[in-house]
């Protein structure tokens, strides 16, 4: 491509930029150069970039023109590479938590999560919600067996109805790619077995629990929201998240959809239906764990499984209402889960609930991390959750220029949570700059896009392009146009950004930010066959979450409110390494204080509600 002329940004050490509320930092607003394009539109794009010489001089003008080249690719960065977002452990002292001994079972850890919950005030079955709306929690459906209100059996036997109706022409909701009634009914046969002998396993024993068919469980084929990819590489057993949940009883009811190949923000998936939004059936539920977001939202599950490699399950949580939790990088085992971002993805988990994201975490955790000797391994805290509002001095780092950039429902909304959080529990606000956000998104996104192509170089060798839906074909042409200068110095990034967070970090708890700069927007009819490219919606969607994923950071998601077209609205936290106690205390401090406001989505299914 030497006919074009290219220079890059030049970089001054990471040490010199100043991180404080008085820096004279540029914040570059994205200005994404792409139009939306689906139907034929996408088709005659995908095939002009497939050209073998047009393709490439498209391509290397797509990158100039969306800043690509001059922030990553020809950039000056003084900075060596960091090739993993592993994270060193510091014992850096939470409040308010209990120290969970290492190499505890799943089920133990169950337990210790369960004791760490505040007393009940939550409906039982015999009356109605005494305010508002809410969803039925894995304590809920646990006392509901235990006493006899409800089984496993009774509760699978309606799941299995509301998806027959919610998959059927009238809503069309497509939330699962896979599930298997006789498998589902048996689990929930032999949970109600153990209820009736008064031997359940766990808390989990009965809870439904969705997988992202991005994650392996049997007896289920892992497709990744394609049609080719699990008939080259079959699902030979559970992933170890699955495993352990399977041996805390849970009962495992299929796979949900996602966008294909995790290649996409909004849930758009031409082979098996796009996941709608329950709150609107006309919206979308975002990606790439599009159907586990959707699902719990629904009331179908009280948690579900996703993957997050740029934002994939906090992104959809936050759009359908629900909380995203994902972990510090290694938290959680990544065995069994398709190796499609080794360095930036990872399970993660949705949940109707702070206390069922914190149940379900302790069902999963990889306690102790493989491979790491025992003297460096991080400790594993669980928040104590009765005494949140007894926290102390907890400071929220908030970036205005950063925080403001969305649409001004979703800045309204989320500086009013944050205002009313500070003044409830006697917090506060520590005004910071977090440099070169543009930046590392972009950085991100050519990890994250080299990374997949390397995962499906060998694969895809035999693959046609007509089995490839247009919008993942149009991604995977992106993805290899990177180079290794391009990778090379998107981890020299990297390295600067691990640098500034952990420069925020002493001022701070947490970053605080909205989860989305959007909410869900329209599900067009002309991108249900082909897909689409929204790259500016897309850009949107991801622009307060990559630090998660890039950095391997611990991050959740709650909700907070609506916008006025009354879709959900999520206020995010970014945590310091290891930090997960922390971050699960001021979730549930959020959404004590938010939660009286929830309104029921459009499509709703009450398991336990009284016949």
């Amino acid at each position: 491509m030497g006919i074009f002329k290219a220079t890059g940004k030049v970089y001054k050490p990471a040490p010199e930029v100043n991180l404080g509320s008085d820096s004279d930092e540029f914040y570059i607003h994205p200005e994404v150069k792409a139009p939306r394009v689906a139907g034929l539109l996408v088709k005659i794009f995908v095939w002009i970039l497939e050209l073998p010489i047009i393709g490439p001089i498209v391509l290397y003008i797509l990158k100039k023109d969306n800043l690509i080249h001059k922030l990553v690719s020809f950039a000056e960065i003084p900075e060596s590479p960091v090739f993993t977002s592993t994270q060193n452990w510091e014992d850096i002292p939470e409040q308010n938590v209990s120290l969970t001994k290492p190499e505890l079972s799943p089920v133990e850890r169950v337990t210790e999560a369960m004791n760490c919950l505040p007393a009940s005030l939550e409906s039982t079955l015999t009356g109605e919600f005494s305010s508002g709306f809410k969803r039925w929690t894995i304590r809920d459906f646990h006392r509901a067996y235990a006493t006899g209100e409800a089984s496993p059996l009774m509760v699978a036997t309606r799941f299995l109805s509301a998806v027959k109706e919610c998959s059927g022409p009238k809503l069309n909701m497509a939330f699962f790619i896979s599930y298997n009634a006789d498998d589902i009914l048996k689990q929930a046969e032999e949970s109600s077995l153990r209820y009736q002998q008064g031997n359940p396993i766990s808390a989990l024993d009965g809870v439904l629990v969705a997988i992202k068919d991005e994650i392996d469980c049997m007896p289920y084929p892992t497709t990744g929201g394609t049609k080719w990819l699990h008939k080259q590489r079959g699902c030979k057993g559970d992933a170890a998240c699955v495993k352990q949940l399977r041996a805390c009883g849970a009962i495992l009811v299929g796979k949900t959809n996602m966008h294909e190949l995790g290649a996409g923000t909004s849930g758009i998936n031409p082979h098996y239906g796009s996941t709608r939004n329950p709150y609107n059936t006309n919206r979308v539920s975002g990606g790439s764990s599009s159907g586990s977001a959707a699902v719990v939202c629904a009331g179908l599950c009280p948690v579900a499984l996703g993957v997050d490699g740029g934002s994939s399950v906090r992104m959809p949580a936050a759009l359908c209402g629900v909380v995203g939790f994902k972990p510090t990088s290694g938290r959680l085992s990544n065995s069994g889960v398709l190796p499609l971002n080794w360095t930036v993805g990872m399970p993660g988990i949705l949940a109707a609930t702070v206390e069922d994201a914190l149940i379900a975490y302790a069902a999963i955790c990889n306690q102790p991390l493989q491979g790491q000797p025992i003297y460096s391994q991080p400790e594993l805290n669980f928040p104590l959750l009765e005494t949140t509002h007894t926290m102390s001095n907890i400071k929220f780092a908030k970036y205005d220029k950063w925080f403001n950039d969305c649409t001004e429902d979703i800045r309204n909304c989320c500086d009013q949570a944050l205002q009313l959080l500070n003044r409830h529990y006697g917090w506060k606000t520590v005004n910071v700059t977090v440099p070169e956000i543009e930046e590392m998104r972009l950085a991100h996104y050519v990890t994250i896009g080299s990374e997949c192509t390397a995962s499906l170089y060998k694969l895809l060798e035999n693959v046609k392009n007509t089995e490839i839906g247009w919008d993942a074909r149009l991604a995977l042409s992106v993805y290899g146009s990177f180079s290794s200068q391009d990778y090379i110095n998107a981890q020299r990034i990297r390295n600067r950004q691990m640098y500034f967070h952990k420069e925020i970090f002493k001022m701070a708890d947490v970053i605080v930010t909205p989860t989305t700069g959007v909410t869900a927007y329209p599900l067009q009819n002309d991108a249900l066959e082909s897909g689409e490219l929204d790259y500016i919606n897309g850009a949107a969607l991801v622009r307060f979450s990559i630090a998660g994923n890039f950095l391997g950071l611990p991050a959740i998601t709650v909700m907070v409110g609506y916008d006025q077209a009354g879709l959900p609205i999520g206020l995010q936290f970014i945590g310091r390494p290891w930090s997960e106690a922390t971050l699960l205390h001021l979730a549930f401090a959020i959404q004590a204080v938010c939660s009286k406001s929830y309104t029921k989505p459009m499509v709703f299914y009450d398991l336990l509600k009284k016949v």
